[in-house]
């Protein structure tokens, strides 16, 4: 044990660094799941045969796709195609990308939960979609989906451990660099998996606070 906390004193500034690449990867690929999540759960709402039909093409093939073939994609692939990207930069795009199907059905699961007859009452007063939508809807779907988003972010903060496969120095990759040069595999992994929980309880507790919420309503 006494070699355990020697071995923490050591290497926690090295992993430090990690945590901050861990925590931009996953603040960056949340954003950017949240916004496209919210387009493709727009599109498919809207109405139009068109807009519904491609916004569920496409989550279905961002379904398909491993996470891990999709930055292997954007990292090694599209250098050939003349877009080259950071490994940084492609593991945000390439999670936020991922994600942002999963996000599309929490939005679209939240948005249909509001009662047709506001949505209704909204368009009566000669209120448009848009507006129906950024007033009456969304506002309320946010409540909903609050849960599910929460552990969305988990999923995010756990899988931004991926982006090491493409160079980016985040805390699974610092672990696993140290571990090679001074084989103390048992000492460094068990400290990357404290800190990784370190990260990951508060948003376990967070997301059971809105679930309790949820629950009151």
């Amino acid at each position: 044990m006494k070699g355990f906390w020697h071995d923490a004193v050591e290497f926690f500034p090295i992993l430090l660094n990690g945590v901050a690449l861990t925590i931009i990867v996953t603040i960056g690929s949340l954003l950017l799941s949240t916004i496209l999540g919210l387009m493709w759960a727009m599109m498919r709402v809207s109405g139009i045969r068109i807009l519904s039909g491609l916004s569920a093409s496409l989550i279905n093939v961002i379904r398909g796709i491993p996470i891990i073939v999709l930055l292997f994609y954007l990292y090694f692939v599209m250098p050939d195609l003349g877009v080259t990207l950071s490994a940084l930069q492609a593991a945000i795009l390439g999670l936020g990308i991922a994600y942002s199907a999963y996000q599309a059905e929490n939005f679209r699961a939240g948005i249909e939960a509001i009662d047709k007859g506001q949505i209704e009452a909204a368009q009566s007063i000669g209120m448009g979609w848009w507006m129906t939508m950024r007033r009456v809807v969304l506002p309320q779907a946010v409540r909903i989906v609050l849960p599910p988003y929460g552990n969305v972010m988990i999923m995010m903060l756990k899988d931004s451990s991926q982006a090491s496969t493409i160079t980016v120095a985040e805390l699974a990759l610092q672990g696993k660099l140290i571990a090679s040069s001074t084989f103390k595999n048992t000492n460094v992994f068990t400290l990357v998996a404290l800190m990784y929980l370190t990260m990951s309880v508060p948003l376990i507790l967070l997301v059971r606070h809105f679930e309790k919420r949820a629950g009151k309503r």
